[in-house]
């Protein structure tokens, strides 16, 4: 069970030495500004008892190496965390505190590009081409112009024609010996995997030698690639264990809204389309069916995360659609990860948007915690929600059923309407979703897991 932090925004502690006597925002800061609002990582460390008492068991941070951006994707020292996070010390304090619970750490990889600042390209910066360090960008025109003004060529390749973001020249072996080294040096110092930013950009050489390195100093290591559709070329066993299971998450999302759903994020790899039950059980089938079983169990699972709206937000803002959401998440082979903040009700909207402080001093606008554990305990109780063996199928217009011998899972996703179904002899209810629940009946909104007794 993963939890996703983007760390300036979790929790801050106000400890952190090197943050003392700084101007910081102040905390619940609209997203969409710039600046920095101090979550820090002695504040994830405060947070790893109530963590952990919802269930989560494994962390992954979006970027903490030093950094201009609060969301740390431009790093411009791959050795040494954000001052602002409380540096390489406070990392070390967060893995002890991680593994003497029994929880893992996974961080993330940038190695497609870097910030300005990184000091290989500040060196270019400073002394153009007579610099030694010149071919570790790809450099196209010279005098590089990092700050151009709108229209102007900067004069390098970088991602996505972002300036702030030139991309690093894997072709260049010392660009890849220092990257390989940034992979086994965080893997000594104790931590558990790596979630790789846009690794379909990085040569895939590459990532046959990190995947390598990686083993080399912890077999168990996970490595997690960011790839949203099909994964088949990165899943053979030579790439990644397994990626960012987009299409699971959006297409449960677009079930679960039984057509109140917001739409209006574009983007072909998450695309939020009501969906009736044979097509959302075809999605399924047509992703499982791309990957070998150990596979399918080793994918991150999650709904929403901080590059697109938060799942109540495509939701309309309907707690009830979450919870089936949340539902259908926890009965899929691999691993279910919550994004920060879903379960007090955070609904932000696309990025910057989706990327809000979290209210620790407020009451939870929406206080899933309950059902977050609820889940997390039937998930550890029935392994068909974890072993790929549910048998899904549609039920009417607005229902699903997932059987597996002794067990059966039956979804009403109507606002409005009771939903009927049968079940065998002896099977018994073990767990509602909702209330009123009667066997052979749901009422809307609910759901009901029934076992043979």
């Amino acid at each position: 069970m993963i939890y996703q932090i983007f760390p300036d925004r979790f929790r801050r502690s106000g400890c952190g030495p090197e943050a003392q006597g700084l101007v910081l925002q102040p905390w619940g800061t609209d997203p969409a500004q710039q600046g920095f609002q101090g979550g820090d990582l002695y504040g994830v460390i405060d947070a790893l008892d109530s963590l952990q008492h919802l269930g989560i068991n494994c962390l992954y941070l979006t970027p903490i190496f030093s950094s201009a951006s609060n969301h740390r994707y431009h790093a411009f020292d791959y050795f040494q965390v954000d001052p602002l996070l409380g540096g390489n010390e406070a990392l070390d304090a967060l893995i002890a505190a991680v593994h003497q619970r029994g929880m893992r750490l996974v961080l993330d990889g940038v190695f497609n590009h870097c910030g300005r600042g990184f000091w290989a390209f500040h060196h270019l910066v400073e002394n153009g081409e007579v610099s030694p360090y010149r071919d570790w960008f790809h450099v196209h025109r010279w005098p590089i112009n990092p700050y151009p003004a709108s229209g102007e060529d900067c004069g390098y390749a970088c991602w996505w024609s972002v300036p702030d973001l030139p991309k690093l020249n894997h072709t260049n072996p010392a660009v890849r010996d220092h990257l390989l080294a940034v992979a086994r040096h965080w893997l000594e110092r104790g931590i558990d995997g790596w979630r790789l930013d846009v690794p379909a950009e990085v040569p895939k050489d590459f990532w046959v030698a990190f995947r390598q390195v990686v083993r080399e100093v912890n077999p168990e290591a996970w490595i997690v690639g960011e790839i949203w559709g099909d994964a088949r070329a990165w899943l053979g066993g030579e790439h990644f264990d397994g990626v960012m299971n987009y299409r699971l998450g959006w297409s449960s999302l677009s079930w679960a809204a039984a057509g109140e759903l917001d739409s209006s994020y574009c983007n072909p790899e998450y695309p939020l389309t009501p969906l009736e039950g044979p097509e959302l059980i075809a999605i399924w089938q047509k992703t499982a069916a791309w990957y070998r079983p150990e596979v399918n169990r080793a994918q991150m699972n999650l709904l929403d995360s901080h590059d697109v709206p938060r799942a109540l937000h495509s939701l309309k803002n309907d707690g009830s659609a979450l919870c089936l959401a949340l539902l259908l998440l926890f009965c899929q082979p691999g691993a279910p990860c919550l994004y920060y903040g879903t379960e007090v009700g955070l609904r932000g909207g696309a990025e910057p948007a989706c990327r809000e402080a979290f209210p620790w001093e407020e009451e939870p606008m929406l206080d899933l915690r309950g059902l977050i554990r609820e889940l997390v305990e039937l998930r550890s109780t029935h392994a068909a929600m974890s072993s790929g063996g549910l048998q899904w199928q549609p039920l009417g217009r607005d229902g699903l059923m997932a059987i597996a011998p002794g067990f059966q899972l039956v979804v009403n996703r109507s606002r409005c309407e009771n939903l009927a179904y049968a079940t065998p002899e002896l099977f018994k209810p073990v767990w509602n979703l909702g209330s009123d629940n009667k066997i052979g009946t749901l009422t809307p909104q609910s759901a009901a897991l029934l076992v043979e007794d």
